[in-house]
């Protein structure tokens, strides 16, 4: 008997998904890499957030950019182009081709996909928040923020991005592509001039200043200027807590996995 034929070799087939954890984390790379290789998503994400601080320290305190204030408006305006506007977007035309109801379908299922889109959009926003921090120090940007106004970032900032990231779904669940298309850009274009993310609530008029207060747009910039300058913010996240817990339901009920 040759070494060949004492050889044992085993074809029989293990079929079966890979651990939970992994279909995950890899729906999630690839959700991230289709983010970040969309010329449209790149735009909302990077090049009009480095564009507008860079507009900012050349216009030096001009139409209400100030230094200390223009900074941490711009992180706030890239979390909800990503949460907000690119989700909705993409997750619209997805619906529209059936590629939720395909991928609802397989091993990963509709908790994970929904798992895998929350992690791409998590890690998109942290390295925004990196890169436009390191511009911005370039730039002459030094924050000083409070102790206390640290606890509100870290509670404040992940319910604005779970408040954005569930009216988009349910936004891209209901209407058409093309509707979900148009109505998220005009949104994204009503936040930065009447949402309170660009601007201070200070800088609206005395009867509008409490609707802007009562926005997630308007406590997520807040709470990013007040971190900056060393204030504080603790209305925000009764603001942000009830946003969040509304827009979760309205997106449960009704989302819709296919067109």
């Amino acid at each position: 008997m040759t070494s060949l034929d004492a050889t044992i070799i085993d074809f029989t087939p293990h079929p079966g998904a890979a651990p939970r954890s992994r279909r995950v984390v890899a729906h999630a790379r690839t959700e991230s890499r289709l983010l970040v290789r969309n010329g449209e998503q790149l735009l909302l994400a990077l090049v009009i957030p480095v564009g507008i601080l860079l507009a900012g320290r050349m216009l030096n305190g001009r139409f209400g950019m100030h230094e200390e204030t223009i900074a941490p408006s711009v992180m706030a305006l890239a979390i909800f182009s990503t949460c907000f506007t690119s989700l909705a977007i993409a997750t619209g035309f997805e619906r529209r081709y059936g590629v939720l109801e395909r991928l609802a379908g397989t091993p990963l299922g509709r908790s994970g996909l929904l798992a895998g889109k929350a992690l791409a959009i998590i890690a998109i926003a942290v390295a925004q928040l990196v890169i436009l921090a390191v511009v911005a120090a370039v730039l002459g940007w030094r924050p000083h923020p409070d102790a206390a106004q640290w606890l509100v970032a870290v509670i404040g900032v992940p319910l604005a991005m779970l408040t954005f990231a569930n009216l988009a779904l349910a936004m891209a669940g209901r209407l058409r592509a093309e509707a979900t298309l148009g109505l998220a850009n005009l949104i994204y274009l009503i936040g930065i001039t009447g949402g309170g993310i660009m601007w201070p609530v200070s800088a609206y008029p005395v009867a509008l200043r409490w609707l802007v207060r009562a926005l997630p747009t308007g406590a997520l910039g807040e709470v990013g200027r007040a971190w900056s300058a060393g204030g504080t913010t603790w209305w925000a996240l009764p603001v942000l807590i009830v946003w969040a817990a509304a827009s979760g339901l309205l997106a449960r009920k009704v989302f819709r996995w296919m067109s």
